[in-house]
Formats: C-alpha cells, structure tokens, sequence
C-alpha cells in the first residue's frame, strides 16, 4: 500500500506539468512562470527551494551527532539566507525585469563578466542536484525494494518530465502541493512522537552536555568555523539562479519581497520538525539509527509507525526532495541556454532558446545521475556545491548593487582570486575554513579593481 501511494504521488506530479504545459508560451513563461506568481504560491515555491534530502535526512543526523552547532548551516543559514534577500534584494532585482541571475552580470559589469558568471554557476548545481537524486532513489529503494540505480533512473525521469513539460509553473503548482505535504506530514509525525516521548524534558535530560549550545567555544579558530556555518548558505545562495527564479516570478515587487520573507519564516520553523523527529528516533528507537545516519528517520518510520503515518512522512518526503530537485534542475539550463549558448548565437529565436533549455535540462540531469550512482553520501554532495557561489559571486552581486564604483575588471578580478584561492586553502587543508579565504580574496580582487587597468567590455 505505501509503494502503491508513493507511485500515484509520482503520476500525480507527472499530471501537474502536463496539465502547466499548456500555459508555457515563452522563454519567460517557462522560466519565470511569466512572472505571475501570487503570494501563496511564490512563498511555498520559495520555502521549498531548499527544503530537501538535506534539510529532512541530512540535518537530523548533524543533529543528532553534534548538537545545534551541527546544524547552524540548514536551517538557520538557509533562512538567513531567505530573509537577506527578502530585505536587500529581491525588490531590485524584480525591477530589472531579467530572465536569470548571470543577465544582471552582463548589465552592471558587461558580456565579459555574463559569460564567466555563467561558467562559474553552472558546475555548482551538480553535486547539489546528484545529492537529491541519491536521496530520491534511497526513498523509492525502501519503499519500492528496488536496485538503487533503478530509483535514481525512475526519480530523475519524473522530475526532468514535468519540469520539462511545465517549467517553472509546473514547478510551482507542485511546491504549493508539496509544501503542504511536508508540513502536514512532518507535523503529525512530531505530534504522535512528542506524545510517545513525553514531551522535551526527557529529551533534554538524555541529551549531552552543551549539546543545545548554540555558540561554540570563545577561540578564534572556533568562531571562524561558526562565521563560515553561517554563511556558507547565508550569503553563498544569495548569488544563485534558483533564488533568482523565485524572486523573479512573483506577480510583483511588493508580492516577491513578502513571498521571501514568508518563505524564511517558513523554513525556519517547518525545518526545525525534521530536527525533532530525528531526537525522537533516536531517543525512543536507538537500533533504527543504524550505521547509516542519514537514514534514521526513514527508518524510524518503518519500524514503528502506522501505515497512514508511513504514507504521510515518506508523501513529505518525496515532495521536499521533489520541489527542491526540479528548480535545481532548472537554474542551470536556464543560464545554459540564456548566458552561454545565446552569448554565441544571440540571433536565437524565443522558440529556439526554449528548446535548448530543454534540452540542457535533460543533458545536465544525466550527468547528475551519474554522480549520484557513484556515490554514497547526501551530505558529502551537498557540502561540495554549497560554498562554490559564495567565494565566486557574492562580493560581484553585492558589490555591483550597492557599490556604485565597481567595474568589470573589479568583478572579473573578484571571481578568479576567490575561487583559485579557495580552490588552494581546500587542497592545503588549512586550518581554517577554506570559503573564509575565498571570500577575503573575493573582496580584494573586487577592490583592487578600481586601480588596475580595466578590461574592455565586449
């Protein structure tokens, strides 16, 4: 029966963009779901952006090994992250009325910077999108007891078909469906454990020394590792086009700004259930760990709760990982096609650019696949894209919207010397955190590029 459920789950989202297709007309329908966007279902595609394999079975075992310090980066970084944009951002990007995030490179620095953004961006979604799949195909491997390879294939192909067929509104109609699952699913199942446990205090009793600490230990070295936690989702996703894409198709300005902020909202306490349950389990079932940590909610959920439960939790579960995969998906092919192979061809047509981003959508989730075959951890996956765009393009974006003296020498400058530097900090093993290195030279290079000869634009 759970099986059963989770396959009419998947036909149903497969229904969803055949049914959204018929509204894609345009480049900009399809990636920006013609900006039309209400309140409702920009702030549930926006709380969903990153609300995935991470945040439901990656947090709860950094959780669970290492306290609330393990944790600062999802959730707490991912809705600072939301909020910033909310506050800062999203309200000028709206007005600049763009298809992607690397357009806004080409009109504040030149073509130059656009094509190199571009370059940059792209290989960021990767490992980011191989660790949503890897999720994917380990949920349908419990539920469907099939080869993990033979999931990942199935996952991947619902996701690039709707995405495909109904892009960004397809994207979006699915979030506002999902997000409803996720919290009604993550709420019943924390409601049915806090009455099995007994409420926080045994939890908190059981629990370590410090671990509910929510500031390290007063060393430098400590505190660094703090600031980079914070940051490395903070201010490293502001510059993404996934973002980008959510701010960009609200109906208007004042709808985007209050979608984000909602969506931090949303995160910061939806987030916090998966936390929850995770203590639960291991408090209440310790032998459902096993020696796979990230799979101590799944399960947990198997051995000891009811089939309507089952269906609930793995129903959210399959949507967080669903939302978050589609729109990551989507980002790269956009600025494939938008930035890179228009930058080229910029004779293309609005039907030809759309074919290419279709296209690249599918060429780019087959690499993912293989990523994600080959390896074992989401956490690992997730930890490798998750620092690319801040050392590389957070100082270019904040610069060139709040520093009026900033050029495109600066920004190419700036994108180089942070990755080449954070690139040798990881392969020297510093001792502390590489990205904190990345982004000093980041901000160097930007600075420095008001005094050096400036690059012609092209």
């Amino acid at each position: 029966m759970l099986a059963f459920s989770i396959i009419i789950y998947l036909l149903l989202n497969l229904a969803i963009g055949l049914w959204a297709s018929k509204r894609i007309k345009t480049t900009t329908d399809f990636v920006l779901a013609g900006r039309k966007l209400p309140l409702i279902l920009a702030a549930s595609a926006t709380f969903a952006t990153w609300f995935g394999s991470e945040t439901i079975m990656g947090a709860p075992s950094e959780f669970i090994q290492h306290g609330v310090l393990g944790i600062i980066e999802d959730p707490f970084g991912a809705a600072l992250c939301l909020f910033l944009v909310g506050m800062f951002f999203a309200r000028r990007f709206y007005k600049m009325n763009i298809i992607t995030f690397c357009d806004f490179f080409r009109i504040r620095y030149g073509r130059n910077a656009e094509l190199l953004s571009a370059v940059l961006i792209i290989p960021s979604y990767f490992s980011w999108i191989a660790a949503q799949l890897l999720a994917m195909g380990i949920v349908l491997k419990i539920v469907l007891g099939w080869p993990l390879t033979e999931c990942i294939l199935l996952s991947s192909v619902v996701v690039v078909l709707y995405t495909i067929w109904g892009g960004m509104w397809s994207i979006s109609i699915t979030d506002f469906i999902q997000t409803i699952m996720i919290i009604a699913g993550l709420l019943i199942v924390s409601v049915v454990l806090y009455v099995k446990v007994g409420g926080f205090t045994p939890l908190i009793e059981a629990a370590p020394k410090d671990f509910f600490r929510f500031y390290p230990e007063f060393t430098f070295k400590g505190y660094a590792q703090y600031l980079a936690a914070w940051i490395t989702i903070g201010l490293g996703s502001i510059p993404q086009q996934d973002v980008f894409q959510r701010v960009m198709s609200a109906k208007s300005a004042d709808v985007s700004v209050k979608a984000t902020l909602l969506s931090s909202l949303m995160y910061l306490t939806v987030a916090l259930l998966p936390l929850f349950i995770g203590l639960c389990g291991h408090y209440l079932y310790p032998a459902a760990t096993g020696a796979d940590g990230q799979m101590i909610i799944p399960n947990m959920v198997l051995q000891h709760m009811s089939l309507p439960l089952q269906i609930m939790f793995f129903g959210a579960l399959v949507s967080a990982i669903l939302s978050t995969t589609s729109s990551a998906i989507m980002a790269p092919a956009a600025i494939l096609g938008e930035n890179i192979v228009k930058f080229f061809r910029p004779e293309l047509t609005d039907k030809q650019l759309l074919a290419i981003i279709r296209i690249g959508i599918v060429v780019i989730t087959a690499v993912c696949i293989y990523m994600a075959s080959t390896r074992e951890s989401i956490f690992e996956l997730v930890a490798e894209s998750s620092a690319f765009s801040l050392v590389c393009l957070f100082v270019p974006l904040a610069a060139g919207l709040y520093w009026k003296n900033t050029n495109q020498t600066g920004c190419i400058i700036s994108m180089v010397a942070g990755l080449v530097v954070w690139l040798a900090c990881v392969k020297l093993e510093t001792v502390h955190p590489p990205l904190l290195y990345g982004l000093l030279a980041s901000f160097v290079g930007m600075a420095a590029g008001m005094v050096v000869p400036k690059f012609k634009s092209v």
